[in-house]
Formats: C-alpha cells, sequence, structure tokens
C-alpha cells in the first residue's frame, strides 16, 4: 500500500511539473467541463414546465399537458352585485372615519377609525381587482326607473343605500356633531354600518349557486368575523361614552 501511495505522489509531481503546456491543458480541461455544466443548467432551465393537479383526498396526482390554462371559476350575478355593493358599503364607512379627527378628541375611537379605514380601503382596491379581473363594473348599475331623470332627483337616496348604511340625514347628523355627541353617533352609527354588512354577507350565502368562488369566500368569511369583533369593540365603547 505504501509503494502505491509514493508512486502515486511521483505521478502526480510529474504531471504537475510537466510544463506550461500541462498547465494549460488542465485550465482549458477546467473551463470547458464548467462551460458544458452550464449549458446543461440553461437547458434544463428552458425545458418544458411540468403542470401538476392534485388528486382528491386518497386519490393520486394526475400531470396536465403544457398547453393547460387557468380558468377562473364561474360566479354568479350574485357574486357581482354583493362585490359591486360591498364597495359603495365599505366608502361610507371610510368616510365616516374621515370625520373623526376634526370632530372627536377620544384617542381610542380615533384608534379604531384609523383601523376600520384601513382595513376597508384595502378591502375595497380588493373588491376592485377582482370585479375588473371578470370584465364587471366597479358601480352598481343605476335602475332605470321613471322619473329617475327629473331634476334635483337624488339618486343616492334610500332606494339606493345598502344594508345598514347611513342615511343622509344620518350622515348630516354625523357631520354636525363634535365631542362627545359625535363619539356617540359614530359608534351607533358604525355598529349599524357593520350589522348591515353582516347581513349582506348572509344574503349572499342564502342564494343558490352564489360564494363558490373560492377568492371570494375567503373575502366574506374575513369581513363577517372581522366586523362582528369590531362590533363587540364599538359596544364596549359605546357604554362607557354614554356613562356620565
Amino acid at each position: 500500500m505504501k509503494s502505491f501511495y509514493f508512486k502515486g505522489q511521483r505521478k502526480l509531481r510529474s504531471l504537475m511539473g510537466g510544463g506550461p503546456w500541462r498547465s494549460g491543458l488542465v485550465a482549458a480541461c477546467t473551463l470547458a467541463g464548467l462551460f458544458s455544466l452550464t449549458v446543461c443548467a440553461q437547458q434544463t432551465d428552458r425545458g418544458t414546465p411540468v403542470v401538476v393537479q392534485p388528486g382528491a383526498p386518497g386519490q393520486p396526482t394526475r400531470t396536465l399537458p403544457p398547453s393547460t390554462r387557468a380558468i377562473l371559476p364561474p360566479r354568479s350575478p350574485a357574486d357581482v352585485q354583493f362585490m359591486q355593493g360591498m364597495i359603495m358599503h365599505h366608502a361610507q364607512a371610510v368616510e365616516m372615519t374621515a370625520l373623526i379627527e376634526s370632530h372627536s378628541q377620544n384617542k381610542e375611537l380615533s384608534l379604531l377609525g384609523a383601523r376600520i379605514s384601513h382595513s376597508q380601503s384595502e378591502e375595497i382596491k380588493f373588491m376592485k381587482r377582482w370585479l375588473e379581473a371578470r370584465g364587471e363594473p366597479t358601480e352598481m348599475p343605476v335602475p332605470k326607473m321613471s322619473g329617475m331623470d327629473m331634476p334635483g332627483m337624488d339618486i343616492s337616496s334610500h332606494s339606493m343605500l345598502m344594508p345598514g348604511m347611513l342615511t343622509p340625514k344620518q350622515m348630516e347628523a354625523l357631520k354636525k356633531a363634535q365631542g362627545g355627541e359625535f363619539d356617540q353617533l359614530f359608534l351607533t352609527g358604525m355598529i349599524q354600518h357593520h350589522n348591515g354588512a353582516l347581513i349582506m354577507v348572509k344574503d349572499l350565502f342564502d342564494t343558490a349557486g352564489a360564494g363558490q368562488d373560492a377568492e371570494l369566500f375567503n373575502f366574506t368569511t374575513d369581513v363577517d368575523s372581522g366586523q362582528r369583533a369590531e362590533i363587540r369593540i364599538m359596544q364596549t365603547m359605546l357604554g362607557a361614552v354614554a356613562r356620565p
């Protein structure tokens, strides 16, 4: 074993010391090897992607053809109407929270308002993207009714309000209030507003064939749980504000 080891060492030294041409040969071989590895990696990266469809529980996965394209799930008219109506609904909540800074000194209410404003503004963006991706308008179509085009007709009256939304009269009273009166009106109005959103979610899922879209389902369940939690917070705050 020792003899073989020393022979190997001598052979290695002879190769290493065999002149510049040997060093050049070794370097060239090394570069060629690295280049071939890079080419192989590039070829692998450019290979045809594999599309795999997970199987049902207990079932194997399926390999789909490379031409497979994602298709949005079917939607019902109720899904579209819900999203359009909820955009309008959320917009009023954001309008209400914008009044807090100039109408209230309640820091706890300011924090709650900032939370509601941020979450519902982000949800409006999501709902608009959802509708646009499906080629749907982001606003509800104005119903064609006789007399709707009469001068002075306000299409934002009671008939256009979603469940729980404040009427123009309620919004005007909120804008005129200050201090403790504003706090009570805001909390009372926002509780009413949130309860309306819960009604909208319930009505959606009570409609046959509606709410099957995965994105919409996740969104609506988040709205339901989030607004229920905020209602409980506002009820506690309202009790504290109402006490003399």
